[in-house]
């Protein structure tokens, strides 16, 4: 596996690609995982007539789902132990240094700070594709949340997309200001009703800190036009937002203190402000899809402009020639397998 790794270069150009080639499922064939169902708290279809967000389950009660089915999120209370946290914490940290490297995992930096503090948790503001961290990848596996995640996707569970974000103090150019968006813009699987996030705050999160906004109820639209919108300050590479933003519909700050975890669908409409305290804001997350999911083909849809976007950073970054390009993809393909991960059945 390193032998391959060290054919395609730089790990991080991998993951990189990996992302485009999600995009481009006509340069490869879906994938067919083989699993076999584990738990029968989840039906393997939705109640019929009255839930179609949910499976039926045990785990959550009746209020709770319906609560999901109108709003299309659902905050779990202290979820996630103290002590798990403070060790994504500390891995988080031991990224931030170099002390340790995991292969394939992205760290996206504020190169304008790293003259001033160096190579350190100040400078680092997002890690994603952490499928080979270990330490990191346990939240994709940990029980307590694995077992609210199959009420969404049913028993046989793959981790589609991970993330840690630290949220820097950005007072005034709004630099790591997330705008209104739909995660599914990014997705090219389906079915959307199958698919979950988890969301947990490694710290209180709150408005002043840059904490989750959302609009309740829009997972139940269509996945909107997105691009870059007109903000004031800076915008983030690939941190996409509606074109078209209904001002209109309510907005509801999530508030949610360190181990709260919330669960939302892929076309709920949600954002996040900036953070204006001297700290930090982290959290942890992971994408999970049932395994059952397919990919689908960009090409004439509203997400074919990210996957030429991806496909131009990727020949920039790493002086690709589309030829060069599609063998690269070719070569990852193995890669590609091992990190859309079963964490369950």
């Amino acid at each position: 596996m390193e032998r391959l790794g060290e054919r395609l270069g730089e790990r991080s150009a991998a993951r990189l690609e990996t992302l485009l080639r999600h995009l481009s499922p006509r340069l490869r064939a879906a994938p067919a995982p083989i699993s076999v169902p584990t738990s029968a708290q989840v039906s393997a279809v939705p109640h019929s007539g009255r839930f179609c967000y949910t499976l039926d389950n045990d785990v959550l009660s009746t209020e709770q789902r319906q609560f999901y089915e109108d709003n299309g999120y659902l905050v779990i209370k202290n979820l996630v132990s103290d002590e798990d946290i403070e060790r994504f914490r500390k891995e988080f940290t031991r990224i931030c240094k170099r002390e340790v490297k995991p292969p394939g995992i992205m760290i996206m930096k504020d190169n304008s700070l790293r003259s001033q503090f160096g190579q350190s948790e100040k400078v680092v503001n997002k890690v994603q594709d952490f499928q080979e961290d270990e330490e990191l990848f346990r939240y994709c596996t940990l029980p307590e949340v694995l077992k609210y995640v199959e009420c969404f996707t049913g028993p046989n569970i793959m981790a589609m997309h991970t993330m840690l974000i630290n949220k820097l103090p950005d007072s005034d150019t709004q630099t790591f200001l997330h705008p209104m968006h739909q995660d599914l813009h990014y997705f090219p699987f389906r079915p959307a009703s199958r698919i979950v996030c988890a969301w947990t705050a490694m710290e209180r999160a709150h408005q002043d800190n840059g904490c989750l906004v959302v609009q309740p109820g829009t997972h139940k639209t269509s996945l909107k036009p997105h691009g870059y919108p007109e903000l004031e300050g800076k915008t983030n590479k690939l941190f996409h937002g509606l074109l078209d933003e209904d001002e209109k519909i309510p907005k509801v700050h999530l508030v949610m203190d360190k181990g709260d975890t919330v669960f939302f669908h892929p076309l709920l409409i949600h954002g996040s402000g900036i953070n204006r305290t001297p700290g930090f804001r982290k959290s942890i997350s992971c994408h999970f899809a049932s395994s059952e999911c397919h990919y689908i083909d960009v090409k004439n849809t509203t997400q074919e402009h990210l996957e030429k976007e991806l496909q131009d950073m990727v020949s920039k970054k790493y002086n690709a020639t589309s030829v060069d390009l599609k063998i690269r993809l070719h070569q990852a393909e193995v890669l590609d397998r091992i990190k859309d991960l079963m964490v369950k059945g």
